[in-house]
């Protein structure tokens, strides 16, 4: 039997609408029931049965459900055909407009207390505010959805816990990604839920923070499993997000060709499906592969489409992180003046709590510019705020690749003893190809 309100709101409901429509209760009860049955039951005494609310649903003209649950007829449908009409609007880039939309569908699922729709409308909205770069709320917005669908099972809760582990990556906390990534696939493995979906969208969603903070085992791992679990699953737009996201741990490997047919395989699909912020994502991940390659002029043409892109949708976190990258391109195209202006004009969209890797990155770069211009006092000082910001966040690759940097500079200027203590820092950690933010991995430092 499907969900219904208390016989007291019901009886309340019966009346109120047989009083509009001028029944009296033996018009409203005839052929099948007594007037005193109709009594009792609006004054809410009485659990009427199935059959008899169809009764009476018939005999005042409106559907069952309505009558049951307050809810109009197809309300449920409809929202949900309204909830895939805002993830259109968000695909194609428009977060702000698709927010709007997903608002108005919360307020409305709110009102006839329909969970499963709260939880999507929910789950959009934090999709929306990670676009925007407003992490925070974008946290709430998962956290809420998650309790929404507190007693559902762990698979329809996947979403939402990759959303929030995605905002707390976004925000620097690596470790804190990692374990909600890695105690999610635990306890679905552990329990049996292998739904591939679920599984696909958690397996994708960790390889960058494993990337980032030096754990490439487990990212090629994850990356193995996601390729191994892709042909399960039907939605076209986790197949692409799985192939945009393994290219990185082909390009640790040194699987240049392999990475570059992953990605073209990841924009083919999102050209399709026409979601242009991924499609973005694309052309950035494309910039990575080849400034890693020493590809330059290819990589600076990949990463000013996708920061155009991004730009013209308004996701200002992922356009301020794009830019970084640029600028290091720039700089190592012998366009130093015009990467660092582009640093310093991003500097403000990038914190500790958003972006944390990327800022650290525009301060390493604006720390080598200072060094060419013989400014080392504050090319030290751009050194120790991204030491500090990647300490923090625990990004392995570029910490050991900042700690040569700064060891270098240390002992360039007498200060023998402190550039050992970086060197020895740097040291414990691993750069590789694929494993910094910004170009190639330098070797480890010479002690």
């Amino acid at each position: 039997m499907a969900e219904r309100d208390d016989p007291e709101i019901i009886g309340r409901r019966v009346q109120q609408l047989r009083t509009e429509r001028g029944l009296t209760q033996k018009q409203l009860a005839e052929p099948a029931y007594t007037p005193a049955y109709i009594s009792t039951l609006e004054a809410g005494r009485v659990r009427a049965s199935e059959s008899a609310l169809r009764h009476i649903a018939g005999q005042l003209g409106v559907a069952y459900e309505e009558l049951a649950t307050g809810r109009p007829a197809h309300l449920a449908t409809d929202l949900r055909l309204r909830l895939t009409d805002a993830q259109r609007t968000l695909a194609t880039g428009e977060a702000e407009v698709a927010a709007e939309q997903y608002a108005a569908l919360l307020a409305e699922a709110d009102t006839h207390g329909l969970v499963a729709e709260q939880a999507a409308a929910l789950l959009g909205l934090g999709e929306c505010a990670l676009e925007t770069g407003d992490l925070e709320t974008a946290r709430q917005r998962f956290e809420s959805s998650e309790q929404r669908l507190g007693d559902a099972p762990l698979p329809n809760r996947v979403p939402a816990l990759r959303g929030r582990a995605v905002s707390h990556y976004l925000a620097g906390e690596l470790r804190y990604a990692c374990y909600l990534f890695e105690s999610t696939l635990d306890e679905l493995n552990r329990t049996g839920m292998h739904d591939p979906d679920a599984l696909l969208l958690l397996y994708t969603g960790v390889i960058a923070p494993y990337m980032d903070m030096g754990a490439h085992a487990r990212a090629a791992q994850a990356a193995e499993f996601a390729l191994a679990l892709a042909p399960q699953v039907g939605d076209p737009a986790l197949v692409a997000r799985m192939h945009r996201s393994v290219a990185r741990t082909m390009i640790a490997e040194g699987r240049i060709a392999e990475a570059d047919a992953s990605l073209a395989k990841a924009s083919e699909l999102y050209r399709q499906l026409q979601i242009r912020t991924e499609l973005a994502n694309c052309h950035w991940m494309r910039g990575y592969l080849y400034a890693q390659n020493g590809e330059l002029e290819r990589a600076e043409s990949e990463l000013r489409e996708a920061q155009a892109m991004l730009s013209a949708k308004r996701a200002a976190l992922y356009t301020s992180q794009v830019a970084v990258e640029l600028a290091d391109v720039l700089h190592r195209r012998g366009k130093s003046a015009e990467a660092g202006v582009l640093l310093h004009e991003v500097l403000g969209d990038l914190s500790p709590e958003r972006g944390a890797v990327h800022s650290a990155g525009a301060h390493r770069l604006l720390g080598i510019i200072a060094e060419d211009a013989r400014d080392t006092e504050a090319a030290e000082e751009h050194y120790v705020r991204a030491l500090s910001l990647l300490e923090r966040a625990g990004a392995a690759g570029d910490l050991a690749d900042l700690c040569r940097l700064l060891g270098d500079l240390l002992r360039r200027t007498g200060r023998v003893e402190a550039a050992l203590d970086a060197y020895r820092t740097g040291l414990g950690h691993q750069t590789a190809p694929g494993t910094t933010t910004l170009g190639p991995a330098p070797a480890q430092p010479p002690l």
